[in-house]
């Protein structure tokens, strides 16, 4: 339920009550034009009405009719050839917010966009519908779809993932976004290399997981996640690794890399993040960010991997002593180098405390000086976490700030430029591959719900919340509000249908067991390319549909060459040497095609050439090695079908149940929800109380009528309200439980078949006993005693 102030609770329990509302489009208040208006939000599923507290989405519905003001009439002030000044108020996409209430008290009942609007010439009215934040996700859904699930026969993500994911494609974000998630046409712009919110799922919405690790090595927690849900060890050092998408170059640039932690949620005190980047002939170098929270150290090292290098450390005491949630980092500041030299660089550790304060060390810069700490010319390579703490939301920029002493806490935390506007649930429906989706993101995120039975849904404050199947399993032991017929209800139809007994559930699932990846078609470029120093150039290459997403290309270089997927820079078209360290190389999987983007931050021009002068662009796409088998898990419940029958539940094959483990849970929580007929309470009128919200939990107390005393849930509800009236509010409620098992006590159910069908008397006997018309008229027998035969012989 919404919360509410004592003035409003006492309104809603006086006898008498004067409504209010607020209306605001485009932020204007609009209130006391509007005529009429209703609000209406159900869940929307293709389950028997009964059950569909348990699958789907819900989208709110707000439509209203505005009258005119000062005498103009609505029509000339809000149709679509209205003037722009007050037209625009309720244009297409335009915001809407409206609250109701009572005694001028108002909750919010629903926060979305315009749709639509409708003027009739020579009236007064204008009429306005608006849906409310499933409007906002509207764009094309696209989801990474990496082959290291196949690969490890690991999950890589969850169907809760991809609704995390879904949402901040559209702006709805639950932890804070990456910073720079498009390419911009200037090359000096910052750049998100790697993204991955540990939000249910390894996966990465910019980059892709590298490594996974073991199921049974971590979990997904939420409560004291930083931010939403973190990725929780199980026992120290679990280490996870991934490529970033963009293999940028390690000289003349700053770059940050950082994450969330909550040092209260841990199996020991140390965190290690490392950045590896690619050198010539086969070796590489790092920077490494390390944290001792038991000793309060930081300690950043530039090094050769292998090899030797050299170690800052910076002491930070309430690293120590003030556990919870930590946002940590560090900055490399590498401009005093060239893409042709070894680069010295100056590092800085980024950290905000859980109380909030920006810990600025006292002992400020680091930097790296010993000739072992050089980094040659290299690119970004691999990303690797190594952690005894919580972990959310994991990022590493490009080009990220190009003055330290400039770089604010503001900036650091990203504030005034994101809203936490969602809330997940629990990770209930693993993922080894990643479905294809289609249409926009809330047709997907619907089609994700009604396969995994969990429900999505907008609240009235703009609010998106996403529920598993467990959301609805446990009776709850206090209702959030109670209606009586002797106040508050005025009408209540209590509904039981067969269609809501569900005894024997059938839930397909796909089994990978036996289902790895291979490569496809290794693919070349048909031209040598020149990047031009400063410039970018981005090439499309045609992937198939069954093609998994592979990441940016591979720098190779003459004193090491390689298989794969890669890309040789000449410093001639004609071949010339192998260049290194000079261009940064990114990819993104866009529909059909694999792009991938060429910035050369070198002094001179490189080609896409081999050593002999061929184009050395070469792709090689990686797809499955088979297609999953599809199986079936199935449960019943023997006493339902004593009294039911067989009432059989086969939920649509999909490719989101990808678990044996996972379609016994789903079969067992469709069984308890329908293994006996719940009850639906429909068309409940009641008061109007605002604070009553989807999901909420009212107890039914019916003393004249029906004679219930029962608790429910809210699965739709509808308010409508004519201007100077009261509103009215139609609930539409599904039992908690049902009524206990039947007894059918005094009676005796009647079997399916007549018991006397087959025994009556056949033609033969009739006519061997009456041989003659008259003789059957003298018997003087009725129809049903003809039929019936002496002694019961047939």
């Amino acid at each position: 339920m919404l919360s509410s102030d004592p003035a409003l609770d006492d309104a809603l329990a006086a006898p008498d009550r004067t409504p209010a509302h607020t209306t605001r489009c485009g932020g204007r208040e609009l209130g006391p034009q509007v005529q009429s208006w209703k609000a209406e939000r159900a869940y929307s599923t293709d389950l028997p009405e009964a059950m569909r507290a348990f699958s789907g989405s819900a989208s709110a519905q707000l439509e209203m009719q505005l009258g005119g003001a000062s005498g103009v009439p609505a029509p000339q002030l809000y149709s679509a050839w209205a003037g722009r000044y007050t037209g625009d108020a309720v244009r297409p996409g335009q915001s809407v917010v409206h609250e109701t209430g009572l005694l001028g008290a108002t909750l919010p009942a629903f926060r979305g966009t315009v749709r639509s609007r409708s003027a009739v010439s020579g009236t007064d009215t204008v009429t306005v519908q608006a849906l409310d934040g499933a409007e906002r996700l509207r764009g094309p859904a696209l989801l990474p779809r990496p082959y290291h699930g196949l690969l490890y026969a690991r999950p890589v993500a969850s169907a809760t993932w991809c609704v995390d994911e879904l949402l901040r494609q559209g702006g709805i974000h639950t932890c804070p976004p990456p910073r720079a998630a498009a390419a911009s046409t200037d090359v000096t712009a910052p750049f998100t290399a790697l993204y991955a919110s540990l939000h249910g799922g390894f996966n990465a919405t910019h980059g892709q997981p590298e490594t996974l690790p073991d199921p049974a090595s971590y979990s997904w927690i939420r409560d004291g996640a930083p931010h939403e849900m973190a990725l929780m060890p199980a026992a120290p050092g679990l280490a996870v690794s991934w490529m970033p998408r963009s293999r940028f170059v390690v000289a003349g640039k700053v770059f940050m890399a950082e994450l969330h932690v909550n040092t209260a949620r841990a199996v020991g005190s140390t965190l290690e993040l490392k950045l590896v980047f690619d050198r010539s002939a086969g070796a590489y170098g790092n920077y490494i960010l390390n944290l001792d929270f038991a000793a309060g150290t930081v300690k950043i090292t530039s090094a050769t991997v292998g090899g030797s290098g050299q170690v800052i450390t910076w002491t930070v005491p309430k690293l120590a002593s003030l556990k919870g949630a930590w946002h940590l980092g560090f900055t490399v500041d590498t401009r005093a180098g060239t893409t042709s030299a070894a680069t010295p660089a100056t590092v800085y550790p980024r950290l905000t405390a859980p109380d909030g304060e920006y810990v600025i060390p006292s002992a400020g810069y680091g930097t790296f000086l010993d000739t072992s700490s050089m980094q040659p010319p290299s690119e970004l390579y691999r990303v690797d976490l190594k952690t005894d703490v919580a972990v959310e939301c994991l990022q590493v920029t490009d080009q990220a700030w190009p003055d330290l002493d400039s770089y604010t806490a503001d900036e650091w935390e990203q504030r005034g430029r994101w809203t936490k506007a969602a809330e997940l649930d629990d990770v209930t429906v693993p993922l080894f591959d990643v479905p294809k989706v289609s249409g926009s993101q809330w047709e997907a995120i619907t089609e994700i719900a009604r396969a995994t039975m969990s429900t999505a849904e907008f609240d009235e404050q703009g609010v998106f919340h996403w529920r598993g199947p467990g959301r609805f399993q446990k009776v709850p032991a206090q209702p959030d509000v109670t209606v009586t017929a002797l106040r508050d209800i005025a009408a209540l139809t209590v509904s039981e249908e067969i269609d809501a007994c569900r005894n024997h559930c059938e839930q397909p699932y796909l089994d990978y067991t036996a289902v790895r990846i291979t490569y496809g078609d290794t693919s070349t470029d048909t031209a040598v390319r020149e990047i031009k120093p400063g410039a970018a150039v981005e090439v499309a290459y045609a992937m198939a549909q069954d093609e998994l997403d592979i990441g940016p290309l591979k720098i190779e270089d003459d004193a090491s060459t390689m298989t794969g997927h890669k890309v040789r820079f000449g410093s001639a078209a004609t071949g010339g040497t192998s260049v290194k360290g000079s261009v940064t190389v990114s990819s993104r999987r866009d529909g059909p095609n694999y792009v991938v983007r060429f910035v050369n931050q070198g002094p001179a021009s490189v080609w896409t050439v081999t050593k002999d002068g061929k184009p050395s662009v070469q792709i090689l796409p990686q797809r499955r090695t088979a297609d999953p088998t599809q199986r079936t898990y199935a449960l019943s419940n023997a006493d339902s079908q004593y009294y039911y029958g067989r009432q059989v539940y086969q939920a649509p094959a999909t490719d989101w149940v990808q678990q044996r483990q996972v379609a016994s849970d789903l079969s067992q929580a469709m069984l308890d929800a329908g293994r006996y007929p719940v009850p639906v309470l429909g068309e409940v009128d009641v008061l109007h109380d605002p604070r009553i919200q989807l999901g909420d939990v009212v107890r039914v107390v019916d003393t004249t009528g029906a004679a219930l005393d029962t608790l429910a849930w809210v699965v739709g509800i509808r308010t409508t309200c004519q201007a100077g009236s009261v509103p009215q509010q139609t609930l539409t409620l599904r039992g908690t439980s049902y009524n206990g098992v039947p007894l059918d006590t005094g009676l005796t159910p009647d079997p399916p078949v007549d018991p006397k069908y087959g025994t009556r008397r056949s033609y033969a006997l009739v006519a061997a006993q009456f041989p003659t018309l008259d003789d059957l008229t003298q018997s003087r027998l009725s129809y049903r005693e003809l039929l019936q035969p002496p002694g019961g012989a047939a």
